[in-house]
């Protein structure tokens, strides 16, 4: 009788264990998505816009961290497709960034299914098109990366979230767009800026409570300031950090990056103006929404509400005054604080220079001289075939070398568990926003003129934040530390779509020879195959 009990009772405990790693696992969302043609008018002009399932712009996706995302994107339109998903980390797998420089773009009439996490992340995010420009047409959205019920947040649960995609816009159509930029010219300014797809929209609220606005610039190439006429704004948010919620009146918001505000609705019952407006730029454009209090009655009236008069050294102080909140947890128990990183010296230094050139006669941009085109296969599927000739790792240098400009599909090698100091120096006299996929990491300078090493005694060493898109003021440097924790090959990019498109990008190949998938996931099932690939199994 004994022994026939305990094969019993290992059995009964093998499937109570079984039983719990299944519903351990984190739960799966499935999404099916169109991009097709469509027709909007959102300056008063019809004109072609990309929409994903009929709308512009596009379904928002509101996540919980960790989630699996399964989402199959099938493109309707007439130019290959794909969409990045912006500081989304993508652990272990650039296979799902979204990018050329990670995946073939998804032909027209055919789909892909993305499947990715949003591990350890919580926050608000934008996804939007990668290919050509598309993004000048649509085809955006908001991401919101909510904590697990489990994980506290550092503020009251708001009586409901906006999402404010905010960004400059052209009349022009996207194809027309490019063949400019391809023709060796700049786009002209901007025609106006949307909020939502719109020049203006409306907000509701009820009195006495509070409400979350996630802003984000989705725009190709300027800056903007955001404000709420007689309402204080409380920062508490960060592209996934959580930060010291010091009140605003308004918020400069740079090319790619996104914030979060809580707005108490504790003015007397009426219609505030809802104010964005361009930062940096001779013509001022300007988009006005409103904040529609439940119970008011009383349309907006006065004067709109001013954006600051001071340029470059008022955006750089606000800039410093966002800082991480230290006791705070993020999307883990542990507090944000916990992690030193201003007691970790930086295995490498890395001097970033952007500069603007004619390069066989057409206008290009350059990072250290070097002026990024794409290849016609994947970097990372270059590296998974060892097929050569793709990519080189020796034309981007570490640092400026003041050399004659020229083209190249450039990538900079580095060692998985680098911890890198990237100077960002802008000797141009327009901003400047750069991104870097994969990651966030920490701005810890802004400072005005050449960086130098004795910069480094003005770094924020304790509580700068974790950011994935940083702002460089004209004729000044921006300096992030980042642990490169994350293997893969990583964009890094001008923000500002023209300078992106015409080179103003490349590649850091993060990399550890001892091949495991603790380090980083295999190739997809599904990836799609393109130039020298073409025919490869994987």
């Amino acid at each position: 009788m004994e022994k026939c009990f305990l094969p019993i009772l290992m059995f009964f405990i093998l499937g109570i264990l079984s039983g719990s790693v299944v519903k351990a696992e984190d739960p799966y969302k499935y999404y099916t998505w169109t991009v097709s043609y469509g027709t909007a008018s959102p300056l008063g002009v019809p004109q072609q816009v990309i929409l994903i399932n009929g709308q512009f712009p596009g379904p928002t996706l509101d996540v919980v961290t960790n989630d699996n995302i399964i989402l199959n994107l099938f493109n309707k339109l007439d130019q290959p497709f794909l969409l990045t998903w912006n500081g989304i980390k993508q652990r272990k797998n650039s296979w799902q960034d979204g990018v050329l420089g990670t995946n073939c773009p998804i032909p027209p009439n055919s789909n892909f299914t993305y499947k990715f996490q949003p591990k350890d992340q919580i926050g608000g995010y934008t996804y939007f098109p990668s290919t050509a420009m598309h993004k000048a047409a649509g085809g955006f959205g908001a991401i919101n990366v909510y904590a697990r019920p489990r994980i506290p947040v550092p503020y009251a649960i708001p009586a409901g979230d906006f999402n404010l995609l905010i960004g400059d816009w052209y009349k022009s159509n996207h194809k027309g767009l490019q063949q400019y930029l391809d023709s060796g010219r700049s786009l002209a300014f901007p025609d106006g800026i949307l909020v939502n797809g719109q020049t203006g929209t409306t907000f509701s609220g009820d009195q006495g409570k509070t409400y979350m606005f996630r802003i984000s610039n989705v725009g190709l190439s300027t800056s903007f300031n955001f404000r709420i006429q007689d309402h204080k704004m409380k920062l508490v948010e960060v592209e996934g950090s959580n930060v010291d919620q010091n009140m605003y009146d308004s918020l400069d918001v740079h090319v790619g990056q996104s914030a979060s505000v809580l707005v108490t609705l504790d003015q007397p019952s009426k219609d505030y103006y809802i104010v964005a407006s361009t930062r940096f730029t001779r013509k001022i454009l300007t988009s006005v929404s409103v904040l529609h209090y439940t119970n008011s009655h009383t349309s907006v009236s006065g004067p709109i509400p001013a954006g600051p008069t001071y340029q470059v050294h008022w955006s750089m102080q606000q800039a410093r005054t966002l800082r991480w909140n230290l006791t705070s947890n993020a999307a883990r128990p542990n507090p944000q604080g916990s992690f030193h990183y201003g007691t970790i010296t930086p295995t490498r230094t890395i001097v970033l220079s952007n500069s603007a050139y004619l390069i066989n006669g057409k206008k290009r941009y350059t990072v250290n001289g070097v002026s990024y085109i794409n290849a016609d296969t994947p970097l990372k599927l270059a590296d998974y075939f060892n097929i050569p000739g793709v990519y080189s790792t020796n034309t981007i240098q570490a640092f400026p070398n003041g050399g004659a400009p020229y083209l190249a599909t450039s990538v900079m090698p580095a060692s998985l568990h680098d911890f890198l100091e990237i100077v960002f120096q802008n000797n141009e006299n327009t901003l400047q926003s750069w991104h870097l996929d994969g990651y966030d990491f920490w701005p810890v300078g802004y400072g005005s003129g050449q960086w130098s090493q004795a910069s480094r005694k003005s770094y924020n060493l304790v509580d700068a934040l974790t950011r994935h898109t940083v702002q460089v003021y004209p004729n000044s440097w921006s300096v992030i530390y980042v642990s490169l924790d994350n293997q893969g090959m990583w964009n890094l990019r001008s923000a500002m779509w023209e300078r992106q498109y015409l080179g103003q990008q490349f590649y850091i190949r993060v990399y550890n020879p001892i091949k495991s998938l603790a380090n980083e996931y295999d190739i997809p099932s599904n990836a799609l195959l393109c130039g020298r690939a073409l025919g490869r199994h994987s």
